[in-house]
């Protein structure tokens, strides 16, 4: 842990570093003629503050055992930018130039390409959330390490904010420090008058040590950083400044949250700060490539897997408890046990019905209660994900994506490792009605570049697909339904599953057939294949292929399945965003012919049984059997 002194010689050096940052600020912006500078300048004492004291150097950003640096407001890029390149993370000149540029690392917005930046920002008001997931991981594996998280203070009204630290407070999170730049200005003027919010108070509020410093006084912000670290509860820093600190011209106003200083406005902010024209060095660099940056990854898990659990297909059982058997298992394996990776699992009081209430009895330390704290908790867990933990997040499909959706999307943008298990999709919430009817799930993470979504057809499958799961890198989602049914059998009468092993991508096929193909995503199996014993005492033979994997097309059981020229894509989904949708796109660009009829819901739900629900939206076997009859000549 690095030492809070600050020598004489030290603040001296660093207030110069502000005045050599703050014109590189500036000139980012100048050049990119796009940006927020006046903000970059307000923070630039805590940013040079917080790089100083947090153990993260060019060395070790890549590693996971060190301090880390939150940044929240990350529209103040320029000031993060020109901190880091203070300390030798980045080229400063290098920043000018390609701030803003296409192709160039140095976003609008900071992002995980640059070293030395954590956590790739969003909406405001996620930063805080993001530094509680780093600082929840640092303490399940036992490393001293604190995390530092630089906030605006207009994002202070947001709940998500409210949420994060209660999180903090409740999981004992003493390895944070908030450090607020508190200059009263937001894009359309004083935030006072904007929304009246007692800040002080909503930290205190939640339990959290609330200490005041001058943002613009070096020996001040040392001095709160310094009592920070030495108390029992989280604690945050309100640093009094002023917008646009050190230019006249843009001090304590706002008109430049967002605009730049050019031509003679640029030359006399660069004659205030006692610097010279960067844009002029800046151009020396020629036409070139842009800065790209680096790229960041998870590792790999080190974990006991344990022995698959196979479930009986005279006996019904749910795809939740397939998955939470194997997380138990996976967890008491591997709890305690030198070098193994810690696997957090994150709750918002659904324990019982998402089935980790053993998980949490078998394993109470790597148990995280969030409480009803949806959108928090999606970005805590994402962030813990890039600190060497697994995390794991089970909630129904409308909370845990429909309503986290912008976090889950950032979680995607930021290289996350989030296991998110989603229960209670689509139709098979019966009685709970269409509220709480996910029936989107699959559109909305085919809006994504990196997610993984697997649709479990049975308890059996479910059992392999979570220990998979839990040791593949990335943000992978498992998404199920509430009901029991009969696992799958196989030709041989055994569980069709148990001597599969799973391959992510792989359709599985369980029918024979020459008249007709259906692809049933998940569950929907079962319907399917009931439909196809209709059909098949009525001489018609149909083919039924097991999709678990939509958003990756197995493209030879694509080719198979078109060639008997009619396709029934049955899916517990919105009709026309779903797996039908993508599959059938990737028949006509491969220019696979056939003629398709696309099965799922076509209106909001039910609120009644299951089984009458799926009736009342035309999705029982004896439907499926009609349509096809149907679209037969």
């Amino acid at each position: 842990m690095k030492d809070l002194i600050l020598t004489d010689k030290k603040k001296m050096e660093l207030e110069e570093a502000v005045k050599r940052c703050s014109s590189w600020a500036v000139s980012m912006v100048a050049r990119a003629n796009s940006g927020h500078p006046a903000g970059s300048l307000s923070s630039m004492w805590l940013y040079l503050a917080a790089y100083d004291v947090a153990d993260i150097t060019p060395k070790n950003c890549d590693q996971t055992d060190r301090d880390y640096v939150v940044i929240s407001h990350g529209h103040t890029s320029p000031g993060a930018y020109a901190a880091l390149a203070y300390y030798g993370f980045v080229d400063p000149m290098e920043a000018i130039a390609d701030f803003r540029r296409c192709g160039s690392a140095f976003q609008g917005h900071v992002e995980r390409a640059i070293p030395g930046i954590d956590w790739g920002s969003g909406n405001l008001g996620q930063g805080l959330s993001a530094a509680v997931g780093y600082a929840l991981a640092l303490k399940k594996r036992g490393l001293d390490r604190q995390v530092y998280v630089l906030m605006g203070d207009g994002e202070q009204p947001k709940g998500q904010v409210a949420e994060a630290r209660r999180i903090a407070l409740s999981q004992g999170l003493k390895n944070i420090t908030v450090m607020v730049d508190y200059n009263h200005i937001q894009i359309s003027g004083r935030v006072e008058r904007i929304l009246p919010v007692n800040i002080k108070a909503l930290w205190e509020a939640d339990g959290w040590a609330v200490l005041e410093a001058d943002g613009h006084d070096f020996a001040s912000i040392y001095d709160g950083m310094a009592k920070a670290r030495a108390m029992d509860v989280p604690v945050v820093l309100l640093c009094h400044t002023v917008m646009g600190k050190g230019v006249s011209f843009m001090e304590d106003k706002p008109d430049y949250h967002g605009k730049a200083a050019t031509g003679d406005l640029y030359k006399q902010a660069m004659d205030e700060l006692g610097q010279p024209d960067w844009l002029e060095a800046a151009a020396k660099l020629g036409d070139r490539a842009p800065h790209t940056g680096r790229h960041v990854s998870v590792e790999r898990a080190n974990l006991e897997l344990g022995i698959p659990k196979t479930y009986p297909v005279d006996k019904k059982t749910d795809n939740r408890s397939g998955f939470g058997n194997a997380l138990a298992d996976v967890g008491s394996l591997n709890l305690g046990v030198a070098g193994k990776t810690p696997v957090l699992v994150f709750d918002c009081d659904l324990a019982g019905s998402v089935k980790t209430a053993q998980f949490a009895k078998e394993c109470p330390g790597w148990f995280v209660q969030c409480g009803i704290q949806e959108h928090s908790t999606a970005t805590v867990a994402g962030a813990a994900g890039c600190c060497s933990v697994v995390p794991v997040w089970a909630d129904f499909g409308v909370f845990g994506l429909a309503e986290a959706y912008n976090q889950q999307r950032l979680n995607d943008i930021n290289g996350s490792n989030l296991k998110l298990v989603l229960t209670h999709v689509g139709l098979d919430v019966g009685e709970d009605g269409m509220t709480h009817q996910c029936i989107d799930y699959v559109s909305l993470l085919s809006n994504s570049f990196g997610w993984k979504l697997i649709v479990p057809v049975d308890p059996n499958q479910t059992d392999r697909v979570t220990r998979w799961a839990l040791k593949e890198p990335g943000n992978i989602c498992l998404a199920m339904g509430r009901s029991t049914m009969y696992p799958l059998s196989g030709q041989d009468g055994e569980p069709l599953f148990a001597s599969l092993p799973f391959t992510y991508g792989k359709a599985h096929k369980v029918g024979e057939g020459e008249d007709c193909t259906i692809l049933a995503m998940g569950a929907m199996t079962s319907a399917a294949l009931e439909a196809r014993a209709i059909l098949e005492r009525e001489g018609k033979k149909v083919k039924v292929y097991a999709v678990s994997c939509p958003l990756e097309v197995d493209m030879e059981a694509l080719d198979e399945a078109v060639s008997t020229g009619y396709v029934v894509t049955l899916e517990d989904h919105c009709y026309r965003t779903g797996m039908g949708s993508l599959w059938a796109r990737a028949a006509a660009e491969a220019g696979l012919c056939a003629k398709w009829s696309f099965m799922g819901v076509h209106r909001y739900g039910d609120s009644g049984p299951s089984d009458q629900v799926y009736d009342a939206m035309g999705l029982s076997p004896l439907a499926v059997a009609d349509r096809i009859k149907k679209l037969l000549p």
